[in-house]
């Protein structure tokens, strides 16, 4: 892992570039490295791999972390952070560089190099709920069942397309200071049909086994609160979307695999997301 040192005034940071980024728009990652440096003192790393991303997260003291990378980088950044209980005392800056940025955009990052660095130099910090699941997980944009399998910024506009409502609750979180990445695994699962499924809203069952569903799909919504929709497979009329919001969501029943933010999990019987209310510290613009 490369390290370079550059001194300014102001705060301290730690840039840390993914090599995805690297590879794919290396004028950006100059542009980006270039405005961060000539506002702070920083400290450049360049990991080869997601190990020494991680290590240089670990190391980096008291400078406040920047991460040069698309929504992948954001997540695992994300999930570090987490996993080492350290997320709700750090303040993360994200510069969006990739082919995958739907899910930084939604969270109020500027996706251009130059306005992005210069709201890790002097935006505000803003806190955002996060979804925190049962094996550790985090979720920052929201989860779908059954994944969706469409590739490109455009997989996130139609993996919203029918939940407007959804939509709506994520518009509120960015207007108050808080759909999804797209980007996909190489091999996506296979298409799934219906699926049997209870679903929980803080002990309150929306759904339950005894109606199929063709979707659920939750997001931080309202400010302390995840926002819940499932669709029931209709049977003759369309099926009237059930809705609601809690803190705590628990889904249950066959075998599912579910999306969140940029990975594809499963299958799973059962798991519960929590929400913990302004756990993300993100600069954003003022």
């Amino acid at each position: 892992m490369a390290e370079v040192a550059t001194f300014a005034t102001s705060d301290q940071l730690l840039v840390v570039i993914d090599p995805v980024a690297r590879r794919m728009d290396g004028e950006s990652v100059r542009i980006a490295k270039d405005v961060l440096s000539a506002g702070a003192a920083t400290k450049v790393c360049l990991p080869d791999g997601p190990d020494e991303f991680a290590r240089a997260l670990a190391r980096r003291g008291s400078r406040r972390p920047v991460v040069v990378g698309d929504d992948s980088a954001l997540v695992r950044a994300v999930s570090l952070l987490h996993r080492q209980r350290e997320l709700t005392d750090c303040v993360l800056s994200v510069v969006p560089v990739g082919a995958m940025l739907t899910l930084a955009g939604s969270l109020g990052v500027p996706t251009g190099a130059v306005a992005a660095a210069r709201a890790a130099l002097d935006g505000v910090e803003r806190r955002l709920d996060v979804l925190v699941d049962d094996s550790d997980g985090v979720v920052l944009g929201g989860l779908r069942i059954p994944p969706v399998h469409a590739v490109g910024a455009g997989a996130a506009e139609g993996a919203e397309s029918g939940v407007p409502w959804l939509r709506s609750a994520r518009s509120l979180v960015r207007a108050l200071g808080a759909t999804r990445p797209s980007r996909e695994p190489a091999v996506a699962p296979p298409a799934a049909g219906p699926a049997r499924l209870r679903v929980e809203v803080d002990g309150v069952t929306l759904v339950d086994l005894d109606q199929p569903v063709r979707e659920v799909a939750v997001a931080p919504g309202p400010v302390g609160s995840a926002a819940v929709e499932v669709h029931p497979v209709p049977v003759g009329a369309e099926a009237v979307p059930l809705r609601a919001t809690g803190r705590q969501i628990t889904v249950s029943g066959a075998d599912f695999r579910y999306r969140a933010d940029a990975t594809v999990s499963g299958p799973v019987r059962r798991r519960t997301w929590t929400l913990r209310e302004g756990a993300l510290g993100l600069m954003l613009p003022g």
